[in-house]
């Protein structure tokens, strides 16, 4: 019988886990040497020995690239890991060490960043001046992948069905979804609905829309895509189709969207997610704060 506790554990560096999440996220060594600022050899020899720490052989060479072999995942998701936990001690000491200074790196989608919460985003930035906002604005699924990577510190999204696991989430504002239709093709019974115009598929959002008009028996023949909301409402102006958009977003443009019904088709949750290990200095808990409108 083996005694796990008392195997030596492999003695991995940060340096080394740097290179293989490089490795994996760039088409050759020789570019993700240059992002990382070292040699190709010197990335060559770090993965080598990383590979010789492991355990395991983690690349192979197909053609004149070398790829991570399927037995390599599990070490990435853990490089992944140490990586983002290493930037969030190393982020929360300085902020600790500078008081109301430091970084903080903020993903929204556009309805927080430019309706719900532009205000108190800027009120944030006005009251800590010296704190480093970085904001970023994307669809969900992409704040999400960066939060995972380590690239955001804190994210307010559409909540996912599923909160994948190392990530909490608190809901912080819950928006009501109304259906548009072209001018003159108002039609109440939901089987003759659409075609529509929608958020790309694996937008959070579209699949609120989709599970929502299948409980109604509507069909959702999707014609056009686009990830901005005002966008959207653009082709319902145009008459290209129908859309389920949230009011603030259908009410920009040159015209004023109205929905065909004054009840909403369903409710999306905005949610703040942030990683579960990562420590919240006081210049992010003040942030969270303004992002849940409570009294600072």
């Amino acid at each position: 019988m083996f005694d796990d506790e008392a195997a030596p554990l492999p003695n991995l560096s940060v340096q080394q886990l740097e290179y293989l999440l490089a490795a994996a996220n760039h088409p050759t060594r020789a570019a993700a040497a240059e992002q990382l600022g070292v040699t190709p050899s010197a990335l060559t020899q770090g993965l080598t020995e990383l590979e010789r720490r492991v355990g395991l052989s983690l690349f192979e060479r197909r053609g004149k690239f070398t790829v991570l072999r399927p037995q390599a995942e599990q070490v990435l998701d853990y490089a992944r890991r140490v990586i983002a936990e290493t930037r969030d001690l190393k982020n929360w000491t300085q902020t600790e060490l500078a008081g109301t200074s430091g970084q903080i790196r903020l993903g929204t989608v556009d309805a927080v960043a430019v309706h719900h919460r532009a205000n108190e985003i800027r009120e944030f930035h006005k009251s800590l001046p010296k704190v480093d906002l970085r904001l970023t604005v994307a669809p969900s699924g992409q704040l999400l992948e960066a939060l995972f990577d380590g690239a955001l510190d804190i994210v307010a999204c559409v909540e996912p069905e599923i909160i994948p696991d190392g990530l909490s989430s608190e809901v912080f504002l819950e928006e009501p979804l109304f259906i548009y239709a072209p001018k003159g093709k108002v039609i109440r019974d939901p089987k003759k609905w659409g075609p529509w115009v929608s958020f790309p598929k694996g937008s959070h959002t579209r699949e609120v829309i989709a599970s929502s008009l299948a409980a109604l028996g509507a069909s959702y023949e999707v014609t056009a895509e686009s990830n901005q909301p005002e966008v959207l409402a653009e082709m319902v102006r145009l008459g290209l189709g129908w859309a389920v958009l949230p009011s603030a977003q259908a009410k920009t443009g040159i015209e004023n969207l109205t929905p065909i019904k004054k009840t909403p088709l369903a409710i999306r949750r905005l949610v703040l997610m942030r990683r579960s290990s990562s420590p919240l200095d006081s210049a992010t808990q003040t942030l969270v704060k303004y992002l849940k409108k409570i009294e600072t």
